[in-house]
């Protein structure tokens, strides 16, 4: 045991002191609310290894969930450095939910498994035809319409309810439908599916769920496997995800919750710091509630960056001022440029003199805030013979079922378009290295030592310059994501007009 006990001891070694707190509170309820670069995933996959050596915990039944496939296998990776990767479940929670599922189905129902949907947008377009009897209507009001029924499904508004819910929040359904008719669109596309043998996205929680509440042998059997639960990027848990949770624990006390408000930045698809911020009452007493406010990722002057965006903010004492780890650095540059041209060409002679002198490609990031800017920056990127990857905004959580085979694909007129812009790009997608041109929501939980954020206009960023208010207090957050993907230097810059042709001119973003 002694020996146990020394392998434990190193696997805390090198930790700060709110890290080590964090990772050797084994016990209860914890928060820990982590800073952009305050080594949040280190402290969080250590805290579990550390749990696992010591004995503390059953590594078999230990789940650690988070929203992506790419952070669910970083988490694995560094798991499985600490010497615990077999045995813990690292996955997302639609992963998670699909893996019990499967396990129980057989016990529950005779019919065979239900295929997830691979192309909801094509079953959304036919159900839109039937009810509304035309198909006077484009893939952007077929993809609104997906997204509306999304978004009820994880915040659990029934199509039943969701007049009533439009009514008490003067919410307005999607394509200039009317709200009926977007209900009978919903009702549809329930029955296509349950005749098809099949469940989307949503619809895996949702059963889930449902299992967990009304078949009790079943739901015993799920919980048994869950001793000790950490959820990652909390603040983005969804309504239907922190139902989830609390029929995952019904009643275990033995959970890890790790998160930042100020990175709340997905709040259009039902994502809410509001459980985050509210932990503390739901679980009290908490074990220990924590923060992690040192970042080690970035210079002083880009942490100054960072805290000056979110100090304006409304409920700026939600969020955590960062503190630099690091010292010295380059101050943060601001270019006003004449039109959205001359901004890109800009920007790539930047980054080709810059790797001219020696710095890689694969460094650099230009961050926008809607796809919509792209064309023009790969068109200069191309100018300078510099090799990128773009990074769509194509639907945040999409990408949760790659590990199970069963991700679902978007509208087939999305992918056509992002095939389209990427062949466009030549050959630098996929694996192959170069710039990543990316929004700054596609951008979330990356990190580069050189990033470029342009368009920061009004209209552009915050995007239709929106009235003091939630859809204000998002964009700030979203810049401030924008802002700490940068490590050693921060460009920001905007167009004085969108073209040479004259137009609207432009003032700068208020969050310069």
């Amino acid at each position: 045991m002694a020996a146990m006990n020394a392998s434990a001891e190193a696997i805390v070694q090198g930790l700060d002191d709110a890290q080590l707190a964090a990772a050797t509170t084994l016990r209860g309820p914890v928060r820990i609310i982590a800073g952009a670069g305050a080594g949040k995933t280190r402290t969080v996959t250590r805290r579990i290894a550390y749990a696992c050596a010591s004995g503390a915990w059953d590594p078999a039944r230990t789940l650690a969930v988070t929203f992506s496939v790419k952070a669910a296998a970083e988490m694995r990776s560094r798991l499985a450095s600490l010497g615990v990767g077999e045995q813990v479940t690292a996955s997302t929670f639609h992963a998670a939910a699909l893996h019990q599922l499967r396990q129980v189905w057989p016990d529950i129902c005779e019919a065979p498994f239900p295929h997830v949907i691979r192309e909801p947008g094509h079953a959304i377009d036919q159900c839109m035809r039937r009810v509304l009897g035309t198909d006077q209507f484009g893939d952007a009001e077929v993809r609104a319409v997906l997204a509306e029924i999304n978004w009820c499904k994880v915040s659990l508004i029934a199509p039943s309810d969701y007049p009533r819910v439009c009514a008490a929040t003067h919410r307005q359904p999607p394509a200039g439908m009317e709200v009926d008719r977007l209900v009978d669109v919903m009702q549809e596309y329930e029955r296509v599916k349950t005749s098809h043998g099949e469940i989307d996205f949503n619809d895996i929680l949702l059963l889930t769920c449902h299992i967990l509440d009304d078949f009790p042998e079943e739901a015993a059997h799920i919980r048994a496997a869950i001793g000790w639960l950490t959820v990652d990027e909390y603040q983005d848990v969804s309504p239907l995800q922190h139902r989830l949770m609390g029929l995952w624990l019904n009643g275990n006390r033995d959970v890890c919750v790790v998160g930042d408000p100020a990175q709340t930045i997905y709040s259009f698809a039902g994502a809410s710091s509001y459980d985050l911020l509210g932990f503390a009452s739901e679980f009290a007493p908490l074990s220990a509630d924590i923060d992690l406010g040192i970042d080690y990722r970035s210079t002083p002057q880009v942490v100054g960056c960072a805290n000056r965006v979110l100090s304006a903010a409304a409920n700026r004492e939600d969020y955590l001022k960062l503190t630099a780890a690091r010292q010295g650095g380059a101050r943060v540059s601001r270019t006003v440029y004449d039109d959205d041209d001359e901004e890109a060409r800009g920007v790539a002679m930047r980054i080709a003199r810059m790797v001219s002198q020696g710095a890689v490609p694969d460094d650099f990031a230009v961050l926008t805030r809607i796809n919509a800017q792209h064309r023009v920056v790969c068109r200069a990127l191309r100018e300078q013979d510099l090799h990128y990857r773009v990074r769509r905004d194509a639907g945040w959580q999409h990408s949760a079922l790659e590990d199970e085979g069963a991700g679902p694909d978007q509208a087939q007129s999305q992918a056509r378009q992002e095939a389209l812009e990427q062949i466009g790009a030549g050959a630098q997608q996929g694996t192959q290295q170069g710039v990543t041109l990316s929004t700054i929501h596609a951008a979330k939980g990356l990190e580069f030592k050189h990033v470029f954020i342009i368009g920061c206009s009004e209209g552009l960023l915050p995007f239709s310059s929106p009235s003091p208010g939630e859809q204000l207090e998002e964009e700030r957050r979203l810049m401030y994501v924008g802002v700490t993907r940068a490590e050693d230097t921060l460009h920001l810059s905007y167009a004085r007009r969108k073209d040479s042709s004259g137009g609207i001119a432009r003032v700068p973003s208020r969050f310069l």
